[in-house]
């Protein structure tokens, strides 16, 4: 899954006739998608925040090519150029951008602990590509500089485990990070997140 930047596709949102208004914070533009949105909050931690909205568009890229979706954190909206099946995964990678912004340095410092213990006992594989091709391009010393790269990686590997945590999926091609690792990453979740009510 490549994620776009938040900003560069000059892009004005195209219209619907009728958008669906979800839990407060949550417009979907798209009525198609609602029904799905629906049962994917069923799994979620309860959020609150301003509101979001969920658009799409055909042909979505950034500058390396393109991308099934885009979290603009600034203008509060997801954008996404997927199909049904992928959707409920994606949706909730591009969700937890939110999430991870307003989390806080406290608990982002013990998450990348998490990932520096994977790092250290030689974990290899990640839950998405978006986190995948960081971990494979992290040099030495990066994670101790805390560098922008081990930075970004943290943020895609954070925003990639609850695709996977939360999205139901089960099963997927991208999920390479073997089972030990990936009961840990869970155990992190549900000590830190589970019973939170997280903002975006």
């Amino acid at each position: 899954m490549r994620i776009a930047p938040q900003f560069g596709f000059g892009y004005t949102p195209a219209r619907y006739a009728g958008q669906v208004t979800l839990p407060g914070w949550l417009v979907v533009s798209d009525p198609r998608y609602a029904p799905q949105v629906r049962a994917l909050l069923e799994r979620l931690p309860e959020m609150d925040g301003a509101p979001v909205r969920i658009e799409t568009k055909r042909n979505l890229r950034d500058r390396h090519g393109p991308v099934h979706a885009a979290a603009f954190l600034r203008d509060r909206r997801m954008v996404f150029d997927c199909g049904r099946g992928e959707f409920p995964r994606i949706f909730v990678h591009e969700l937890f951008h939110f999430v991870w912004l307003r989390l806080g340095n406290p608990l982002r410092h013990t998450w990348e602990d998490c990932l520096a213990a994977e790092l250290r006992a030689g974990a290899r594989g990640e839950l998405g590509w978006s986190a995948e091709w960081r971990k494979r391009e992290l040099e030495a010393g990066e994670i101790a500089a805390r560098g922008r790269r081990w930075r970004e990686y943290c943020c895609e590997g954070f925003c990639d485990t609850a695709a996977w945590f939360y999205g139901g999926a089960g099963r997927h091609p991208e999920f390479t990070l073997r089972k030990r690792w990936r009961k840990r990453r869970a155990a992190w979740f549900k000590a830190v997140l589970d019973g939170r009510k997280l903002s975006i």
